[in-house]
């Protein structure tokens, strides 16, 4: 094997799992005998009934009936209780700080013990049940990187109820899409946050999402207009002057010029209704198959699909995979800088890491204000020995060089954790090396909104590292390679990446879309979990994910501060419906294209009404069109006029050409199929210069 990298001697010598045939003697352990080895490790947590069953049953080829998974048949829990109740009880726990807090100016800053967390929590149970929400009802959370955030998320999960996070540089029309869909009672905001220097007026976002669901309440029977419990994180209450009281509003910095747009009868303060809850409230026992949560994720038909994750096995997994994935210690300080808006903010900054007691911390800001150090300040300010950002992340830091990282020490650093994407060797080696000081392992973690949890990636001190690899599959997990025919391909190979068994985190279904989820996931490939994605095994059995094969999107959102730290898989038929809104575009194609800082970015193809004028203006309008409809994270980089598409007789978009000339490579390959065969080459003459 070349360029591969092991931990030192020294450094495995108190890790969990010390070498590679560890690794392999456990996960054949797993594949064996799983409800022996997942019911010693279900031990650790609380059931308040037990399971009656087998620890999973499944079926994943709908040629055989319903895809369905279900873990630990019989038991009952509450995830809430076993992250805070338990911990605080079992663990001794409670004076253990379980989140710091860093907000987005220098200063300030914030920490909660599991105690104040549990008490927190509680009161907003108290809060959620006083507003009528009850068990299996939703509750949609749009939300800065504040405690509040998490305090919400654990209200949801105790009291029995589904929360429905949207990320906060979502735009009103994706917000209202996910309450309607989601059919929520409630929604939780703020008044607003800093992104660097920029005010984002949180709530106005959230008022004119509410305007649009109150628009479509007529056209949805039984659905009506949700409350609204606003968190006064920046700015004063109307006609109320002063800074907000702590604890509930964490920003030093009120701002006095922030208007928050009010409809009384509907929205509450946060600060009020939480003085008035009691600190105790008792947690409402869920089945294990219950639903913990909905997170939306994009699809190929441009309508978002939420992925519904449920109770025991999505705690399992999270919990023992953080654990596992970066040897977790009592005394670690454990960053991750996804946004809660994703899954990775979900699995591996709240619940994974507050199930095993860890302390985590929570990042309101940008990774460059107010200077380009901000992360490796930080990083020596809290101490912080594990520490998990995305490729994006990472080559975006490389720019500035060196020298922003070298004068911070980082000698705190144990672990190093990549996501959202396959790294690149190079930002591989920078982040190891430079970041890392050459003594860090870095756990390139594959998995997806789907999955709930890790998949493929390594032991950081078992797992010999290959730059660019997610190496081995995670316990109980079976990764297979298939080809076009559904044949599993043996030793060296390259195919469509598979799972031949269920697994405890996957999500269980689509809310309200069963149907959907079958034909997604499981009609390509019958009795196979399929991922979408592509993947390569070495001669040394390392898996090398190399990207997506359908119409997905794997998008960095760089304008925005928090999708920079983890990937967001968005549809290309969602980027083109909001361009073909405009009324200049008569047609839209949108494709991948690869991008030397971001890994990918958006490319596309317009074509105008007859009478329209490609411009600079236009292409500023076609942008702020595609940031309405969908939100910041989706403005294309590169917009290209195009007065014809590559299309077949039958009128379907090729888009391997469109790729072709969105990445620079004029050899088009098979065009005989093309109605008009001269169309790629006069597009690619034409094609917009790019950062390759």
């Amino acid at each position: 094997m070349s360029d591969v990298y092991e931990a030192s001697a020294e450094a495995r010598s108190s890790a969990f799992l010390r070498s590679l045939p560890e690794y392999q003697a456990l996960y054949e352990r797993s594949l064996e005998d799983p409800q022996e080895l997942w019911g010693e490790l279900a031990k650790q947590f609380h059931w308040q009934t037990p399971s009656t069953g087998p620890f999973m049953t499944s079926n994943l080829n709908p040629a055989r009936g319903r895809v369905s998974v279900t873990c630990m048949a019989g038991a009952t829990t509450n995830v809430c209780y076993n992250l805070l109740d338990h911990n605080i009880k079992e663990n001794r726990l409670g004076d253990k700080v379980a989140i710091y807090w860093e907000g987005n100016c220098l200063g300030d800053s914030r920490k909660l013990t599991y105690q104040q967390l549990l008490n927190d929590t509680c009161r907003m149970s108290n809060v959620l049940t006083n507003q009528g929400v009850k068990k299996g009802d939703r509750v949609a959370v749009y939300m800065p990187m504040i405690p509040e955030l998490v305090i919400t998320l654990l209200a949801c999960s105790r009291i029995g109820a589904i929360h429905s996070v949207v990320f906060a540089g979502f735009s009103a029309d994706s917000l209202a899409e996910r309450i309607m869909d989601a059919q929520c009672c409630l929604l939780v905001t703020a008044d607003g946050f800093f992104r660097g220097e920029k005010i984002i007026n949180l709530k106005q976002i959230a008022d004119d999402a509410l305007d649009k669901c109150r628009e479509r309440e007529k056209e949805s029977k039984g659905f009506s207009e949700p409350k609204c419990i606003v968190v006064r994180h920046l700015g004063v209450a109307p006609g109320e002057p002063g800074v907000p009281n702590r604890p509930y509003t964490p920003a030093k910095r009120p701002c006095p010029n922030l208007q928050t747009p009010w409809q009384d009868g509907r929205d509450l303060w946060w600060h009020e209704v939480m003085h008035k809850a009691h600190h105790e409230a008792q947690p409402v026992w869920c089945d294990a198959e219950d639903p913990l949560f909905i997170l939306y994720t994009s699809g190929s038909t441009g309508k978002p699909k939420g992925m519904v994750h449920t109770q025991a096995g999505y705690l399992l997994h999270t919990a023992v995979s953080h654990r596992l994935v970066f040897d977790l210690r009592p005394s670690d300080v454990y960053w991750c800088t996804a946004d809660i808006g994703w899954i990775t903010g979900h699995s591996y900054l709240v619940y994974g890491p507050l199930a095993n007691g860890a302390t985590c911390l929570l990042f309101e800001g940008i990774p460059t204000y107010p200077e380009v150090d901000r992360f490796w300040r930080i990083i020596d300010k809290y101490q912080v020995t594990l520490f998990y950002t995305a490729p994006t992340a990472i080559r975006s830091l490389m720019k500035h060089g060196n020298n922003p990282v070298l004068r911070h020490s980082r000698r705190s650093l144990r672990v190093l954790g990549s996501v959202g994407e396959p790294i690149n060797p190079e930002a591989w080696h920078w982040y190891h090396g430079v970041v890392g000081g050459g003594r860090c392992p870095i756990v390139d973690t594959y998995w997806q909104t789907e999955t709930g949890g890790f998949l493929l990636a390594p032991m950081p001190f078992a797992t010999p590292l290959k730059p660019g690899s997610a190496t081995f599959p995670f316990f109980g997990v079976v990764p297979a390679i298939l080809n076009e025919h559904g044949e599993e391909m043996k030793g060296e190979a390259e195919g469509y990446l598979v799972f031949k068994q269920a697994w405890p985190g996957m999500a269980r279904t689509i809310y309200g879309d069963h149907r959907r989820y079958e034909e997604t996931y499981f009609q390509k490939f019958p009795g196979f979990y399929f991922t979408g994605d592509g993947c390569r095994r070495d001669s040394d059995g390392y898996y090398w994910v190399t990207g997506r094969v359908d119409d997905l999107l794997n998008m960095s959102g760089e304008r925005f501060s928090r999708p920079i730290f983890q990937g967001h898989l968005l549809s290309t038929a969602e980027v083109e419906a909001a361009l073909g809104a405009h009324p200049a575009v008569v047609e839209a194609a949108t494709v991948s294209c690869p991008h030397s800082l971001k890994g990918q970015t958006l490319y596309c193809f317009v074509t105008l009404h007859v009478g329209h004028t490609f411009s600079r203006v236009l292409v500023t309008e076609l942008r702020e069109k595609v940031r309405e409809k969908i939100g910041p994270i989706a403005t294309p980089d590169y917009i290209q006029n195009a007065p014809a598409l590559p299309k077949t007789r039958s009128g379907k978009i090729m888009r391997r050409i469109l790729r072709k000339i969105a990445s620079g490579d004029p050899d088009f390959g098979d065009i005989t199929t093309l109605a008009d065969p001269c169309v790629p080459n006069e597009l690619f003459a034409d094609r917009c210069q790019t950062m390759m």
